[in-house]
């Protein structure tokens, strides 16, 4: 995964580091020679991930906790501190789904999700800046987005908006931490995991990697489908010194393809002297502007 790509003498967090793609980036950084301190709720996946580390002559710390209070983000850059001297990566990629078409979604569901995804990667993103302006030496923030806040997601309200705030605030912080030498940005994974598995297109597939079976060349290739350590290589390079001049982007990667996405741009302007009225906005649509909507969803084909 690391391809040659060093990370030793480099401190990591990874939330939500306990099973699928957390894991995965937690024991990529740790192959690649970082300490890494491995957070999850579940107690038991968070310590056999910093075991797994530790067998494989690798450094690890567990804090154990939902990431979103202030008091976890805070604790999980003391253990970096306390238990190897220093902090130099964090991955944001706690996650959890509450999956509910918009008239069905309930307080709970909205708040679940954004709490852990939105709140959880700001509370531990601004702990680990302090932390990283503090030391003076630099750092990297990497963010975990998604396609579905890239292009929306029926039934994702409270995910897709989360996603599509955590790459606004990539792009945020890395200007705002571009002087500290902090590099922040967002990936958008594409991979074979327990919330993929939930899709019904891709169940099967699932089902098929779980037992042991080979991705199919069209999931890798066409639909940019992969393992969880098809993505980790990602990480482990925005983790790098190799990329200290990458910051502020929204880069997918998943099977066999990577993904540059593009920050939001206009498609069309039109100037009315005077402003509009609703019946000149009307004419501009159906005449001018129409031709260039775009539709919601994933790209199609």
């Amino acid at each position: 995964m690391s391809g040659g790509i060093r990370l030793d003498g480099k401190v990591a967090i990874v939330t939500g580091a306990g099973r699928s793609l957390g894991r995965a980036y937690a024991l990529a950084l740790a192959e690649a020679g970082a300490a890494v301190v491995v957070n999850d709720v579940d107690a038991g996946t968070a310590a056999q991930t910093a075991a797994d580390i530790e067998g494989a002559g690798g450094r690890a710390a567990v804090v154990v906790g939902p990431v979103g209070p202030t008091t976890t983000a805070e604790e999980l850059v003391a253990a970096a501190i306390s238990s190897f001297g220093r902090l130099d990566i964090l991955v944001a990629n706690a996650g959890v789904l509450r999956d509910r078409v918009l008239w069905k979604m309930d307080d709970d569901d909205f708040d679940a999700v954004i709490g852990t995804h939105l709140r959880g990667s700001f509370t531990c993103g601004r702990a680990a800046a302090v932390a990283m302006r503090e030391q003076g030496s630099g750092g990297r923030i990497v963010l975990i987005g998604s396609p579905a806040g890239q292009f929306g997601s029926f039934g994702q309200t409270n995910y897709a908006a989360a996603k599509a705030g955590l790459v606004a605030m990539a792009r945020t912080w890395s200007l705002e931490l571009a002087r500290a030498g902090i590099t922040v940005n967002a990936v958008v994974p594409t991979a074979l995991s327990p919330m993929t598995a939930t899709i019904p297109a891709y169940t099967q597939v699932y089902e098929d990697y779980v037992a042991g079976g080979a991705i199919p060349v069209e999931y890798r290739r066409d639909h940019a489908l992969g393992t969880p350590e098809d993505v980790a290589s990602l990480i482990v390079w925005l983790a790098s010194d190799a990329s200290a001049e990458v910051t502020g982007q929204a880069i997918g990667i998943g099977g066999d393809r990577v993904t540059l996405y593009a920050h939001p741009a206009a498609l069309r302007t039109l100037d009315h002297d005077g402003g509009w009225t609703a019946t000149q906005l009307d004419d501009a649509w159906r005449e001018e502007l129409s031709a260039d909507a775009q539709h919601s969803g994933p790209p199609q084909g």
